[in-house]
Protein backbone atom coordinates (compact mmCIF):
# COMPACT_ATOMS: atom_id res chain seq x y z
CA UNK A 1 0.00 0.00 0.00
CA UNK A 2 1.46 3.54 -0.81
CA UNK A 3 2.00 5.69 1.92
CA UNK A 4 -0.48 8.10 3.11
CA UNK A 5 0.17 12.34 2.87
CA UNK A 6 -2.83 13.98 4.53
CA UNK A 7 -1.14 16.12 6.86
CA UNK A 8 2.17 18.36 6.21
CA UNK A 9 4.28 16.52 8.27
CA UNK A 10 3.63 13.61 5.95
CA UNK A 11 5.74 15.02 3.64
CA UNK A 12 9.05 14.90 5.76
CA UNK A 13 8.80 10.78 4.25
CA UNK A 14 10.33 11.93 0.99
CA UNK A 15 11.95 15.40 2.19
CA UNK A 16 15.90 13.64 1.97
CA UNK A 17 14.69 13.59 -1.49
CA UNK A 18 13.67 16.83 -2.12
CA UNK A 19 15.94 18.54 -0.02
CA UNK A 20 19.55 19.07 -1.49
CA UNK A 21 22.40 19.39 1.00
CA UNK A 22 25.89 20.91 -0.24
CA UNK A 23 28.85 21.51 2.03
CA UNK A 24 28.80 24.45 4.29
CA UNK A 25 31.53 26.92 2.54
CA UNK A 26 31.33 30.11 5.19
CA UNK A 27 32.25 32.80 2.42
CA UNK A 28 32.73 36.43 3.17
CA UNK A 29 28.95 37.22 1.81
CA UNK A 30 27.73 35.13 4.38
CA UNK A 31 29.60 36.72 7.02
CA UNK A 32 28.36 40.32 5.82
CA UNK A 33 24.43 39.07 5.66
CA UNK A 34 24.36 37.07 9.19
CA UNK A 35 26.30 40.11 10.27
CA UNK A 36 23.68 42.33 9.51
CA UNK A 37 20.46 40.34 9.41
CA UNK A 38 20.91 38.65 12.65
CA UNK A 39 24.09 39.31 14.60
CA UNK A 40 23.93 42.90 14.97
CA UNK A 41 19.61 43.34 15.00
CA UNK A 42 20.18 40.06 18.06
CA UNK A 43 22.65 41.85 20.13
CA UNK A 44 24.91 39.14 19.94
CA UNK A 45 28.27 39.06 21.63
CA UNK A 46 31.19 36.03 21.49
CA UNK A 47 30.56 34.94 25.40
CA UNK A 48 27.19 34.05 24.53
CA UNK A 49 25.87 30.49 24.71
CA UNK A 50 23.83 29.50 21.20
CA UNK A 51 21.35 26.72 20.64
CA UNK A 52 20.24 26.52 16.61
CA UNK A 53 17.39 24.49 15.96
CA UNK A 54 17.41 23.38 12.59
CA UNK A 55 20.70 24.24 11.90
CA UNK A 56 20.93 22.23 8.45
CA UNK A 57 24.89 21.50 7.18
CA UNK A 58 25.98 24.13 9.86
CA UNK A 59 26.72 27.17 7.95
CA UNK A 60 25.66 29.74 10.82
CA UNK A 61 27.34 27.80 13.23
CA UNK A 62 30.35 27.96 10.96
CA UNK A 63 29.30 31.61 11.36
CA UNK A 64 29.22 31.99 14.93
CA UNK A 65 32.47 30.08 15.65
CA UNK A 66 34.15 32.47 12.84
CA UNK A 67 32.95 35.50 14.76
CA UNK A 68 34.32 33.90 18.25
CA UNK A 69 31.63 32.40 20.12
CA UNK A 70 32.74 28.82 21.40
CA UNK A 71 29.31 27.48 23.16
CA UNK A 72 27.11 26.74 20.65
CA UNK A 73 24.80 23.59 19.75
CA UNK A 74 23.32 22.62 16.93
CA UNK A 75 20.36 20.43 16.80
CA UNK A 76 19.09 18.51 13.13
CA UNK A 77 17.15 16.13 12.44
CA UNK A 78 18.23 15.10 9.49
CA UNK A 79 21.24 12.54 10.14
CA UNK A 80 23.09 13.30 6.57
CA UNK A 81 24.13 16.59 7.34
CA UNK A 82 27.04 15.44 9.34
CA UNK A 83 28.09 13.88 6.30
CA UNK A 84 28.40 17.87 4.87
CA UNK A 85 30.20 19.24 7.87
CA UNK A 86 34.12 19.11 9.03
CA UNK A 87 34.37 16.75 12.41
CA UNK A 88 34.76 19.93 14.51
CA UNK A 89 31.96 21.20 13.56
CA UNK A 90 29.71 17.94 13.21
CA UNK A 91 30.21 17.19 17.06
CA UNK A 92 28.39 20.34 18.36
CA UNK A 93 25.14 18.87 16.53
CA UNK A 94 22.66 16.56 17.96
CA UNK A 95 20.80 14.55 15.41
CA UNK A 96 17.33 14.28 16.39
CA UNK A 97 14.26 15.63 17.08
CA UNK A 98 13.44 18.91 18.28
CA UNK A 99 11.06 16.85 20.48
CA UNK A 100 13.69 14.93 21.96
CA UNK A 101 16.29 17.27 22.34
CA UNK A 102 13.82 19.73 24.22
CA UNK A 103 12.70 17.10 26.54
CA UNK A 104 16.11 16.68 28.03
CA UNK A 105 17.05 17.74 31.42
CA UNK A 106 20.67 19.09 32.15
CA UNK A 107 20.17 21.32 29.25
CA UNK A 108 21.12 24.51 31.13
CA UNK A 109 20.09 27.87 30.21
CA UNK A 110 21.13 29.90 26.64
CA UNK A 111 21.56 33.63 25.21
CA UNK A 112 20.40 33.24 22.39
CA UNK A 113 17.94 30.40 20.25
CA UNK A 114 18.11 30.71 16.50
CA UNK A 115 15.89 28.86 14.12
CA UNK A 116 16.35 30.18 10.60
CA UNK A 117 13.74 29.23 7.78
CA UNK A 118 12.50 26.56 10.32
CA UNK A 119 9.84 28.19 12.54
CA UNK A 120 7.23 27.80 9.61
CA UNK A 121 7.33 23.81 10.02
CA UNK A 122 5.49 24.55 12.84
CA UNK A 123 1.61 25.48 13.02
CA UNK A 124 0.87 29.11 15.94
CA UNK A 125 -0.36 26.39 18.30
CA UNK A 126 2.83 24.55 17.66
CA UNK A 127 4.74 28.01 18.36
CA UNK A 128 3.30 28.91 21.04
CA UNK A 129 4.16 25.67 22.79
CA UNK A 130 7.87 26.02 21.52
CA UNK A 131 8.12 29.60 22.86
CA UNK A 132 6.67 28.68 26.35
CA UNK A 133 9.29 25.79 26.21
CA UNK A 134 12.00 28.22 25.55
CA UNK A 135 11.00 30.58 27.89
CA UNK A 136 12.53 27.84 30.49
CA UNK A 137 15.85 27.84 28.67
CA UNK A 138 16.21 31.39 28.79
CA UNK A 139 18.58 33.06 30.48
CA UNK A 140 17.78 36.59 31.80
CA UNK A 141 17.93 38.56 28.57
CA UNK A 142 17.95 35.96 26.43
CA UNK A 143 16.04 36.28 23.13
CA UNK A 144 14.73 33.65 20.14
CA UNK A 145 15.85 34.81 16.57
CA UNK A 146 13.82 33.59 13.56
CA UNK A 147 13.84 33.63 9.87
CA UNK A 148 10.44 32.99 7.97
CA UNK A 149 8.94 32.98 4.60
CA UNK A 150 7.31 36.88 4.70
CA UNK A 151 3.61 36.31 3.75
CA UNK A 152 2.87 40.12 3.99
CA UNK A 153 5.03 40.28 0.85
CA UNK A 154 4.49 38.84 -2.79
CA UNK A 155 8.11 37.88 -2.77
CA UNK A 156 7.56 35.46 0.14
CA UNK A 157 5.14 32.90 -1.87
CA UNK A 158 7.49 30.80 -3.40
CA UNK A 159 9.86 30.28 -0.32
CA UNK A 160 6.60 29.64 1.35
CA UNK A 161 4.83 27.59 -1.19
CA UNK A 162 7.82 25.61 -2.39
CA UNK A 163 7.83 23.49 0.63
CA UNK A 164 4.80 21.35 1.72
CA UNK A 165 5.82 20.49 5.14
CA UNK A 166 5.32 24.15 6.14
CA UNK A 167 2.45 24.50 8.24
CA UNK A 168 2.72 28.08 9.60
CA UNK A 169 1.94 30.87 7.50
CA UNK A 170 3.43 34.17 9.04
CA UNK A 171 3.71 37.81 8.77
CA UNK A 172 5.28 40.47 11.39
CA UNK A 173 1.61 41.69 12.48
CA UNK A 174 0.91 37.73 13.64
CA UNK A 175 4.07 37.08 14.86
CA UNK A 176 3.54 39.75 17.04
CA UNK A 177 0.29 38.16 17.52
CA UNK A 178 1.60 34.74 18.48
CA UNK A 179 4.36 36.34 21.32
CA UNK A 180 1.80 38.23 23.38
CA UNK A 181 -0.34 34.83 22.96
CA UNK A 182 3.35 32.72 24.61
CA UNK A 183 4.13 35.68 27.03
CA UNK A 184 6.85 36.86 24.91
CA UNK A 185 7.45 40.53 23.49
CA UNK A 186 8.27 40.61 19.49
CA UNK A 187 11.03 43.39 19.70
CA UNK A 188 11.40 43.87 16.33
CA UNK A 189 10.39 42.14 12.67
CA UNK A 190 13.16 43.28 10.45
CA UNK A 191 14.02 42.52 6.70
CA UNK A 192 15.91 39.28 5.65
CA UNK A 193 18.73 40.99 2.95
CA UNK A 194 21.55 39.50 0.39
CA UNK A 195 23.15 40.10 -2.43
CA UNK A 196 25.17 42.27 -3.36
CA UNK A 197 25.44 46.51 -2.15
CA UNK A 198 24.17 47.48 -5.04
CA UNK A 199 21.24 44.88 -5.21
CA UNK A 200 20.40 45.66 -1.76
CA UNK A 201 20.03 49.51 -2.77
CA UNK A 202 18.08 49.10 -5.51
CA UNK A 203 15.70 47.00 -4.19
CA UNK A 204 15.30 49.49 -0.85
CA UNK A 205 14.48 52.26 -3.57
CA UNK A 206 11.97 50.10 -5.48
CA UNK A 207 10.34 49.53 -1.72
CA UNK A 208 10.77 53.14 -1.26
CA UNK A 209 9.02 53.49 -4.50
CA UNK A 210 5.78 51.26 -3.80
CA UNK A 211 5.40 52.66 -0.27
CA UNK A 212 4.42 55.88 -2.27
CA UNK A 213 2.06 54.06 -4.90
CA UNK A 214 0.32 51.95 -2.66
CA UNK A 215 -2.14 52.34 -0.37
CA UNK A 216 -1.35 49.45 2.34
CA UNK A 217 2.45 48.34 1.41
CA UNK A 218 3.64 45.59 3.52
CA UNK A 219 5.51 46.51 6.81
CA UNK A 220 8.57 44.76 5.17
CA UNK A 221 8.61 44.18 1.30
CA UNK A 222 11.79 41.15 1.68
CA UNK A 223 10.74 37.46 0.61
CA UNK A 224 11.85 36.55 3.78
CA UNK A 225 11.58 38.47 7.55
CA UNK A 226 13.61 38.46 10.43
CA UNK A 227 11.94 38.60 14.32
CA UNK A 228 13.59 38.90 17.47
CA UNK A 229 11.36 37.52 20.24
CA UNK A 230 12.06 37.93 24.16
CA UNK A 231 9.89 36.49 26.66
CA UNK A 232 7.92 38.84 29.24
CA UNK A 233 9.23 39.20 32.85
CA UNK A 234 7.24 40.23 35.29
Amino acid sequence: MSAAFDKPEDFYQVYDRHRTYVRADLRKKHIRDFTANVWNPAGFTPGMRVLELGCGVGLFLAFLRAMGVKDVTGVEMDPKVKEFMPADLAALVHTTTFEDFLGREGLGQFDRIVMLDVFEHFSPAEGVALLRRFAQLLAPGGKLVIRVPNMASPWGLQYQYNDLTHKGFYAPGNIRQLALAAGWDAEACLPSRRGSTVRRLTEAAFECLMNKVLTDPPPVWTANFIAVLSPQRN
